[in-house]
Order: C-alpha cells, then structure tokens, then sequence
C-alpha cells in the first residue's frame, strides 16, 4: 500500500483516522501500532515477522541498555547496533558481496559459486535506522525508555514514516508519544501539507517517468536524451521524495506528531554543503550524529575532518543501495564537500554571487545523479558519453516519441516550483492576502484532480522505497 492509491486514500486512511479519533487516548499507541503493522503487512506480508522481530530485539536490547552502566552498557550497545547492521548487511548488501566475489572469481579463471538471490523487505533500511537510533539515544541518555513495548513498537511503524522516511530519532518522538495535541488547525495543515504532497508526486514527479526510463534504458544514449533524461530524473526525484516527506508529515500531523522538516528548497542551494544541509534532512542529520560525530567528527584537525566528511558520505551512497554505483555516488559528493572545505579554508575568499554558484551546484548535483539512477557502472559510463556527445546530438527515436508538449510543460511547472516558491516565500510582501488565500483555496482542486489522475496513470512506487 503506497499513499498515492486508492485503497489508502478511500480505505485505509478515512478508516484508521475514523477509529483512532474514537480511541481513548490511553490506547492510541495500540491503534497506531495495529494500524501501521496493517499498512506494512498490505505491501510486504512477508517482511512483517522481521519488522516484529527488529522492534521486539530492539526493545529488549534497550532495556538491558538503560539498566547497565559502565562496560556492560557498552556492550549491550554494541550487541544491539551490530545486531541490526547484521540484519541489514544480510537483507542488502549480499547480493553485492556475493556478485562482487563472483566477478573477481571469473576473472580468476575460477567456477563462481551458487547464490540465492535475497529480496530486501520495503522499508528495512528506515526501520533499522529507527532502531539504532533509539539504542544511541538511551545509551547517550538523551531519551528515556517509552513506558512499553507498544509505544515503542508504535514509534519504529509509525506508518507516516515506516517505509521512506523522514528518518527520526527517537528522542525526537520520544515525549510525543507521552503526550501530544490534537486540534482542528493541526488536522486542517496536516491535511494541507498532505495533499501538496499528493499533488507533486502525481502531477510533477510520474509524468516524467516514462521519459527518464526510456533515456536510461537506451543501448546508447545521444546528448540530448543523457541530458534531457538527467534533467527530468532531477526533477522527478525531487517530487517524488519530497512529496513522500510532505504526505508523511502531513499525516502525522493528523496524528498530532511533529515530524522535523526534510527538503529545505534544496535546488536554490549555492554551495555543495548548503545542498546536503537541505536535502534528505534527517538522513543528513542522522549520519551527523551517528556516524560522524562517533567518528571524530572535526575534533581532529582539517585533514581527519575531511576524511570523516568522505566517509560518511560513502556510507551514505552504501545505504542507498547494494551497488557500487551508489558507493560511487556517495565518493562523488564526499570528495565536492571536501574540496568545497579546502578551497574555503585555504583562500577564504567571499561566496559568488548567486548566478554563478546556483547553476554550478546544480551541475554539479545532475552529473551526480547519473551514477544515482544507473544500472551499473558501466550504464553509467554509457550516460557520460551520451552527456559528452560522443554518441552523437539529436533524440533517439524512443526518447523523442516520449517528448510531448505536456510533459515538457511538466518540467517548466517543476522548475516554476522550485524557484518560484522559495522566491515568493521570501518576499511575502509581493503576494496581497487575498492571493494567499486564493493559493489555498486552490490546492483543493489541484489535489481533486490529481487523485483523478491516478487512474489513468500505471502504477508508481515512490522511488526511496528501493533503498
């Protein structure tokens, strides 16, 4: 079950709002946790004993956390984290190792060895992040224990955020679950926030589907669909992400959670550091606390701090996906965020101005997401002598059968969004309150038509749902 379907717009979502608006309070964490376990069990049934047994070990593991002091909280840490990382890496990473080893054992001139391919659970990089997070917390003592295994089995299911995000730490949820309001302005803006969300996943991010796989599936891709194709996927990977984070904290302001921002008009970034400060916030923010920081964070010297900014962003790319590809992805962006620091450090010079910074980092962000969106490595390297023009100029046939004036009007109404709302959200001055108002009023019809349009649209899983 996906936000963006029927059965959760006319099913699940007016029933489980219906009965969790008539549950006491006292047992609302029951109806959050039977309504998330509900949500999960619809789009992976599968996969929920292991969601189950992730928020059973967790918790367990957490109270011996909490109870002990000295080395044996440590260790009780440590058995908990490697305990998740291990589920993790098996569920993930072993395809990779195991094509990996396969590679190396062909080009040794040796058998490859039998493998049975491992279906990775929806979610499971989200959940166990939810997990360790709550582990860290307890032993940091920046969270108390929740007051059962509910309220906790409750927090790592949270439907809003289950299976793409935000990721949240616990101490950050941790005293909503004690208590939290619930009034109609709430319900009204997590109404609102939800259905912008609907709307740019269904109205601005789908359309360019189709033309971004058949660029990205072509043998060897011309200039302009590599870069036709680069553009649009930007595109559509920003509405599609973002518009999952708005419908998600949309929905748990319903709820009466507050969930922390996750995009902070990231495109109107003038600097690779001020770019993943504002996207895929809590990614960002978890890795900060709970990998950069354990690793030194800036606490030894330039050249430490760069190499700890490298890594983490290589972790990064490795949590993304079991591809080499998103491992090279993650180097991509360390190695622009070390040199950024270095250049920064070394001639202090004043930022550019903004015509010049905006485009750059946009560029930079683009030749990026090739490795992001390909296959393999070598896929990708097919991309860049596409975007090179070494396979010649004009549209293939299959790609320019999917340029239309509609989706091209799509990509213009995309990049509109992107810069015309941080603009005018700026400058509140220039919109008169009856503007406003109109603008409000207006994202009524826009989300009417977009659930309309999802029936004549094939079906779309948001894209952070792979990772």
């Amino acid at each position: 079950m996906i936000f963006s379907s029927y059965i959760f717009l006319l099913a699940f979502l007016p029933l489980f709002l219906l009965v969790y608006a008539v549950t006491p309070t006292r047992w609302r964490s029951w109806t959050i946790l039977a309504g998330s376990l509900l949500f999960y069990a619809w789009a992976a049934p599968a996969a929920l004993g292991l969601l189950i047994t992730v928020i059973v070990f967790a918790y367990l593991i957490g109270g011996r956390v909490f109870a002990s002091a000295g080395r044996a909280r440590w260790t009780w840490l440590t058995l908990g984290v490697v305990g998740n990382l291990a589920l993790l890496g098996y569920f993930k990473y072993a395809n990779m190792a195991a094509a990996s080893t396969n590679a190396i054992r062909d080009a040794l001139g040796m058998d490859p060895f039998l493998w049975q391919h491992v279906l990775l659970p929806v979610g499971l990089s989200f959940y166990i992040f939810h997990a360790i997070s709550y582990l860290v917390d307890l032993h940091r003592g920046t969270a108390q224990p929740p007051r059962n295994i509910i309220d906790f089995g409750a927090f790592v299911s949270l439907f809003p955020h289950l299976v793409a995000g935000p990721i949240l730490r616990f101490n950050q949820l941790a005293d909503q679950f004690h208590e939290r309001t619930h009034t109609p302005a709430k319900f009204a803006g997590g109404t609102q926030r939800f259905m912008i969300g609907l709307s740019m996943k269904v109205l601005l991010a789908d359309p360019l589907a189709p033309l971004v796989n058949a660029a990205y599936t072509t043998a060897q891709p011309s200039a302009a669909d590599a870069w036709l194709g680069s553009v649009a996927y930007t595109l559509q990977l920003f509405f599609d992400f973002a518009g999952y984070s708005h419908m998600a904290i949309g929905l748990a302001l319903m709820l009466g959670f507050r969930f922390p921002e996750n995009f902070l008009d990231p495109y109107t970034a003038t600097s690779i550091t001020a770019f993943w400060q504002r996207w895929h916030v809590s990614l960002g923010t978890f890795l900060r606390e709970y990998v950069y920081i354990p690793l030194g964070g800036n606490r030894h010297g330039l050249t430490r701090t760069n190499l700890n900014l490298f890594l983490v962003m290589t972790v990064g790319g490795l949590w993304h996906g079991a591809n080499w590809t998103f491992v090279l992805w993650g180097m991509w962006n360390g190695a622009f965020l070390v040199l950024e620091r270095v250049l920064k450090k070394k001639f202090g010079r004043p930022p550019p101005p903004v015509w010049y910074s905006m485009p750059k980092v946009m560029l930079i962000v683009i030749l990026g997401r090739v490795l992001f969106r390909s296959d393999s490595v070598a896929h990708a390297g097919e991309v860049y002598r596409g975007l090179a023009g070494l396979n010649g100029g004009p549209l293939t046939p299959g790609v320019a059968l999917l340029v239309t004036p509609e989706r091209l009007a799509v990509m213009l109404a995309g990049v509109a969004v992107i810069y015309g709302v941080p603009a005018l959200r700026a400058r509140p001055h220039l919109l008169r309150p009856a503007v406003s108002t109109a603008g409000a009023y207006a994202l009524v019809p826009l989300f009417l038509f977009a659930v309309a349009t999802l029936a004549a649209q094939q079906y779309a899983p948001f894209l952070y749902f792979q990772f």
